[in-house]
């Protein structure tokens, strides 16, 4: 179920139709199929009054204590990772490298630390400044390719840490305008930059949308 996004102006005929998510879609227990169907759903930021968005083409799921490639294997609790523990549809940022912003969303009950990174987006709003805030004098497909890019673009940062995306106010949240990707055109693949996680790094938890070049390296 999904819920109607009042604070954009209906006078803006291309967001008539986008529907912020409901909470319901981000408690659900299986991170790996909500992964999956947050592909095709649109990444939304309002930020000073600027309206930025992007159709999401690849994600990442990560399952908790259970799964080495999680901030949260074994049940870890750190000052960074306590927002996993958060109730789903909380927004997670960390800093990767001490560069990039990496913007996931928390999903299941609360206590339960799945998330889900969101590596790339296709461009659908706000392409100036998009373009304004990465520095790039045009666009091109590294505009929204790959997760520090998708924050960069957004201007998402880890002030955005423990947003609720759900929120009636959010000024961050996903949306959905009733597009979908045909199972023909999505494809599962092990995670990338996770070879530590051991087995765990050969999970097809990667979602992409074959062909689309804004999705980010590839895995080999």
């Amino acid at each position: 179920m999904t819920r109607k996004w009042n604070h954009i102006s209906d006078s803006e005929q291309v967001f008539a139709n986008w529907q912020k998510l409901h909470q319901s879609f981000y408690l659900r227990a299986d991170v790996v199929t909500v992964a999956r169907e947050l592909l095709g759903k649109i990444l939304v930021t309002s930020f000073d009054g600027v309206i930025t968005a992007g159709r999401i083409v690849e994600t990442e799921a990560y399952e908790g204590v259970g799964d080495r490639a999680s901030h949260a294997f074994s049940g870890r609790r750190t000052q960074r990772t306590e927002i996993m523990y958060a109730t789903g549809g909380t927004a997670y940022v960390y800093l990767c490298y001490g560069l990039h912003q990496m913007f996931n969303v928390v999903t299941n009950q609360k206590d339960i630390p799945h998330a889900i990174l969101i590596r790339a987006l296709e461009p659908l709003v706000g392409i100036d400044e998009m373009l304004r805030r990465t520095g790039k004098a045009q666009q091109d497909y590294t505009l929204t390719r790959g997760p520090g890019n998708v924050a960069k673009a957004l201007g998402i940062s880890v002030v955005h840490t423990g947003a609720l995306l759900a929120q009636q106010e959010s000024n961050l949240y996903i949306a959905d305008d009733g597009f979908t990707y045909k199972e023909e055109e999505v494809l599962a693949t092990p995670r990338i930059g996770v070879d530590y996680a051991g087995e765990h790094a050969l999970w097809p938890y990667r979602f992409i949308v074959k062909g689309n070049k804004y999705v980010s390296a590839k895995k080999k």
